[in-house]
């Protein structure tokens, strides 16, 4: 019997990539180390006997940059982490045991988009903007979708647009939008398994704050265990005006590591409506 799977595949899917790609320069945040790519050996270096060479290269990065996701290691709100875990103790020889970018299982699972800049009839929601509740219901009202236990919500601001501009897509002084405390309580009752966004650290940046405070990072991470996805491209899902399709996300299986790099696809099966 053929799987039931096996034959949508067989009959073709639509995908957008919403990972970024990674560059050396690229914008990230000034908290994390920078990603940096080099060529040891190239073409030239070395050649065989017969006349053919081989090039290799060379990464170092932090797990929190392009596109990534937070584990539920990465934040800690007075001394414990998701669980209680203690967060001092459970640093002890230089990784996250419990709750570690490893503890991951892959996602396969549905992903609706919240477009709230289209909803708001803006190319993007202005630096410092907080994306509230009452934005959140009306543009999953507007789109005719609702938000179920165990989804993958994206947010789109429009903010990822600025991404190729470095410096501003940061947007020290500017702030950049987002989710609040209030949304972030919006998204944990819906129950929902991860949330992301198209911005640097997912929820609002105050202007001129940088990430001093982040209180949605707290309610999702530390006390309800949702999982952060940040730097998305969300700017081909909307334009392509998908609104529910199924997301791939596999983080790398880096041992006791607060996060780690994905490139998260976006599914259906083609021509769905």
């Amino acid at each position: 019997m053929t799987d039931a799977l096996l034959q949508v595949v067989g009959s073709g899917l639509e995908v957008v990539d919403l990972g970024r790609q990674l560059r050396t320069g690229m914008p990230q945040s000034p908290n994390h180390p920078q990603f940096w790519h080099t060529l040891p050996r190239r073409h030239g270096d070395m050649v065989r006997s017969d006349g053919s060479s081989a090039a290799n290269d060379m990464i170092s990065t932090g797990t929190h940059v392009g596109t990534h996701i937070d584990a539920l290691a990465h934040v800690s709100y007075q001394g414990s982490m998701y669980g209680g875990v203690d967060a001092v103790a459970s640093g002890v020889g230089g990784k996250y045991d419990e709750l570690g970018v490893h503890t991951i299982e892959p996602m396969i699972r549905r992903g609706v988009l919240l477009d709230v800049a289209g909803h708001l009839g803006v190319e993007h929601c202005e630096g410092g903007y907080e994306i509230t509740v009452d934005d959140l219901e009306a543009t999953a009202k507007r789109q005719g979708v609702v938000v179920e236990a165990g989804d993958v919500v994206l947010i789109r601001s429009g903010w990822g647009s600025k991404f190729a501009e470095g410096a501003p897509y940061v947007g020290g002084p500017s702030g950049v939008p987002g989710v609040g405390e209030d949304g972030a309580v919006w998204l944990a009752e819906h129950g929902v398994h991860a949330a992301g966004a198209d911005t640097i650290a997912f929820e609002r940046l105050a202007p001129g704050g940088g990430h001093a405070l982040l209180p949605a990072h707290r309610v999702l991470l530390v006390e309800h265990g949702i999982y952060i996805i940040e730097a998305l491209d969300l700017e081909g899902l909307a334009q392509a005006g998908w609104s529910e399709f199924t997301l791939m996300l596999v983080p790398l299986n880096i041992y006791g590591a607060t996060g780690s790099p994905v490139r998260p696809l976006a599914v259906r099966p083609k021509g769905a409506a």
